[in-house]
């Protein structure tokens, strides 16, 4: 059964108030038209190959598709076993490495995720990513 447009807006909800809790210290960039959010450091970085400067380290985003709520969380492509232990519900709906796909309310998790995000908030504090 394909997710219905109140669905994907309960959930959409729910992930952009828990990311709204990390801004600040992370700096938060929407898009209305793209329904997506993104979030990241606020300390200019060196980055890739190159160490081209950019202006803060990519942290996570959440964005609307077509059949499902995606949600982009960078950190846990670092330490994968401390957020498993945090969110093993969540983790559950981890496609890959850093992308989690949700279709159903349930699967999200809110004081899973909060722990997730609180999490990958200390890591980049730890890596110098943020101020």
């Amino acid at each position: 059964m394909p997710i219905t447009i109140e669905t994907r807006t309960i959930i959409f909800n729910t992930l952009k108030r828990a990311l709204s809790k990390c801004s600040p210290p992370m700096l938060s960039k929407g898009d209305a038209k793209k329904q997506s959010i993104e979030l990241m450091g606020n300390k200019p970085v060196a980055y890739g190959y190159a160490k081209k400067i950019i202006p803060g380290m990519y942290f996570a985003s959440v964005a609307q598709r077509k059949d499902s709520v995606v949600f982009y969380f960078f950190p846990v492509y670092y330490k994968a076993e401390q957020y498993k232990k945090a969110a093993p519900t969540l983790l559950k709906c981890l496609k890959g490495k850093t992308c989690f796909h949700f279709k159903k309310e349930e699967q999200v998790n809110e004081k899973e995720l909060d722990a997730l995000l609180k999490l990958g908030v200390q890591a980049w504090k730890n890596k110098g990513y943020l101020k």
